[in-house]
């Protein structure tokens, strides 16, 4: 990148722009020589920094981003006015930077403080989960978990994390026979079998479709002191279901209390990653920060999962490069092909998704925006290719396929047995995953500074050239391994993080 004084961040030597580090106005030096600004620069914006005539190419990060649609002049602002989507086009190479990754000896890796439960994997929380199996049982689950949480129903137990309350809108007016069935019941069982609940309690209406019982039986889940389920209608309406759902968890509480954290490896951890509000800094700073804390942690013998399959359109062939087998680059290619068939069907396109603040920020297409979003992947090879919700079972670097909506995403990184969440933001997303903690990474410092309450970290010493991207990542690995044992994020000290339980919702509702 270019030398800490300047006002511009240039990523690439081929790049046609740079980022602007502070507000360039119209006249002021862009730090390219004797280049000036065009017009006003806003932070994080791009500055061309060569004449770009119309209907050519345009690159950062050494790729391409969109093309102009108007002659651009070396110092002009390039942004939604003057840079437009074209196809992602490119050769998708497989496997040919693939390399075998060198992880730590065995002696040296790091471990972390977690709730071992057995085959059930290793937990850094002890939550228990009240799960609504249909949108008809999401109220009785909600006034459940408000006794133990608000009404002084844990007092005695102060070992236990909290009652998670997981409602959500679907359920009903669903075929059995349909992937949007098979994607909410692998959800489901996905948060009942997660380690970190010490308890889970599955509740139904009773005459939906979603029955609780083709769950357990399809996937192997058996009721005992830690798994239990019940139904209004079976127990005669809401307030009896609630009463026997307020005993069936007070049976837990002894049990689920008396879990100890002990020192776990970390293979046992599995870590989400994810970005939201993002903005022109993010595949500079808090990404690449997040990508090498990921590589570390894959080194360790740990897990990482990047997912958001419409955030790595156009960036997709650095994936395939790096896939462990040709098979795996395979499957993510049929997942791309898989969202640009279905976003067609629903009217849309996959340049859709960058969002107003994306832009307001300084990120124009997706291929811009997923460039930087594939950063937090950092280096290892890709070892598998994830379809939502399933069961992650593959030690390393991995890919869930998941939409690019935040809670919907991690709602399926959750499901699949992440039991930690880094997320990075620039613009400022606030939101807690419970389960799972989500530490949440700034981008740039002004941001970080405005909303300090709601971050975890900070990564704008990377913009300001105050802080290397190594030095950031090994700040976020060091956080990881304390959140993994039980330091609180300040989602979590504001009990942030009971409405992000978004399954995916696909299909026709009857």
């Amino acid at each position: 990148m270019t030398r800490q004084n300047s006002p511009v961040i240039i990523l690439h030597p081929s790049d046609h722009v740079a980022v602007a580090r502070v507000t360039i106005r119209a006249g002021e030096p862009v730090g390219s020589g004797e280049l000036v600004a065009a017009n006003l620069i806003g932070k994080g914006h791009k500055v061309a920094l060569v004449p770009i005539t119309k209907g050519q190419e345009i690159r950062k990060y050494g790729n391409v981003i969109g093309v102009a649609t108007e002659d651009i002049a070396a110092g002009a602002h390039v942004h939604l006015h003057n840079l437009a989507m074209l196809p992602s086009q490119h050769e998708h190479e497989f496997c040919v930077d693939y390399a075998e990754p060198e992880l730590f000896p065995e002696a040296e890796r790091h471990s972390f403080l977690g709730f071992d439960r057995g085959a059930g994997g290793v937990g850094t929380r002890n939550y228990i989960g009240v799960i609504a199996t249909v949108n008809c049982s999401a109220t009785v689950s909600q006034y459940v978990a408000d006794h133990f949480n608000r009404m002084g129903g844990l007092k005695d137990y102060d070992n236990i994390d909290g009652v998670v309350v997981l409602g959500h809108a679907g359920g009903c007016g669903i075929n059995t026979k349909s992937e949007a069935y098979r994607v909410l019941t692998r959800t489901i069982q996905g948060y009942a079998r997660h380690p970190n609940f010490g308890g889970v309690l599955l509740i139904g209406l009773g005459c939906e479709t979603n029955q609780i019982a083709p769950i357990l039986e399809h996937y192997k889940l058996e009721e005992g002191e830690r798994l239990q389920t019940l139904t209004i209608q079976q127990y005669g309406g809401t307030r009896k279901t609630i009463e026997a759902a307020i005993a069936a968890i007070e049976t837990m509480l002894p049990v689920v209390n008396a879990a100890q954290r002990t020192q776990q490896p970390l293979s046992q951890l599995k870590l989400g990653l994810q970005c939201g509000g993002s903005d022109g800094y993010s595949g500079i700073s808090a990404n690449p920060a997040l990508g090498y804390a990921s590589d570390l942690l894959v080194r360790h013998g740990g897990t990482s999962v990047l997912s958001e399959t419409p955030e790595i359109y156009g960036a997709e062939h650095l994936l395939t490069r790096r896939a462990a087998r040709p098979d795996i680059a395979e499957k993510l290619l049929s997942r791309i092909d898989w969202w640009r068939d279905y976003t067609q069907r629903n009217g849309d396109e996959l340049n859709n998704n960058p969002s107003h603040g994306n832009k307001l920020g300084g990120l124009t297409t997706i291929l811009e925006k997923s460039l930087g979003a594939v950063a937090k992947g950092g280096s290892m090879p890709l070892r598998q290719v994830y379809e939502y919700a399933q069961t992650i079972d593959e030690a390393g670097f991995v890919f869930m396929d998941t939409p690019g909506y935040d809670p919907v995403s991690v709602t399926g990184q959750v499901a699949g047995g992440c039991n930690l969440i880094c997320f990075t933001t620039g613009r400022g997303s606030v939101s807690g995953f419970k389960p799972a903690p989500s530490i949440k990474i700034a981008t740039n410092s002004d941001m970080y500074k405005h909303m300090k309450e709601d971050m975890d970290l900070n990564c704008g010493g990377i913009v300001t050239g105050e802080e290397s991207i190594q030095q950031a990542g090994e700040r976020i690995f060091e956080e990881i391994i304390a959140v993994a044992s039980g330091r609180k994020t300040v989602s979590e000290i504001y009990g942030y993080g009971d409405n992000e339980f978004v399954p995916w919702q696909l299909g026709a509702t009857t």
